[in-house]
């Protein structure tokens, strides 16, 4: 009974044929307008749109004497909701951009760079390398740092301040964040 009701709820072939030849350039020509060019979605957005005639007979019995206008709404919005779909999921990520990601499980990146900063480290001056140690990695507050060294706190910050500055001429592609200079008012200057 279910066959039945389904074969009678449904256009038959001969009418699907005969819009799919008298409409499909055209419909498929809209479509690839709206996919930007994507000739793959665009076939796939004006199979959906027949598949949904042949779903809707009563869309052939209109009073309008063709289906270009009922079958272009289908499909303008069969694109809209692809694209909304498409959207709201993240990008895929294609095989080229793959090709030439580092691969998480490689620690060869990693082991360069840190041989690269042990390499650096050990051409500072004693003084500067023992603050960079202390306070990068130790883990140690620049006044925990002062108080092991048995240094003023000052003297911390500026040998880690040239320090840093030294690994920034040694290290390759690293550069210390710059420090913009503020403007000071001129005395009797207007504020």
């Amino acid at each position: 009974m279910t066959t039945a009701l389904t074969a009678a709820a449904t256009t038959d072939e001969r009418a699907l044929r005969e819009l799919q030849r008298e409409h499909g350039p055209a419909l498929f020509s809209f479509l690839l307008g709206l996919t930007q060019g994507d000739r793959q979605r665009a076939e796939d957005l004006a199979q959906e749109t027949l598949v949904r005639a042949w779903l809707h007979p009563e869309a052939f019995d209109s009073a309008y004497a063709s289906m270009r206008p009922w079958l272009f709404t289908v499909a303008r919005r069969l694109a809209i909701d692809a694209r909304r779909s498409r959207l709201s999921r993240p990008a895929e990520v294609g095989d080229e951009l793959l090709a030439v990601t580092a691969d998480p499980a490689d620690a060869t990146e990693s082991t360069v760079a840190a041989l690269d900063v042990r390499a650096a480290v050990r051409g500072l001056r004693p003084e500067h390398r023992a603050v960079l140690v202390r306070l990068y990695f130790h883990g140690l507050t620049v006044n925990e740092a002062a108080a092991e060294l048995g240094i003023p706190a000052g003297t911390v910050k500026s040998r880690s301040h040239y320090a840093l500055r030294q690994l920034g001429h040694r290290l390759p592609g690293y550069r210390p964040p710059r420090r913009t200079a503020v403007a000071r008012p001129t005395a009797g200057a207007p504020q």
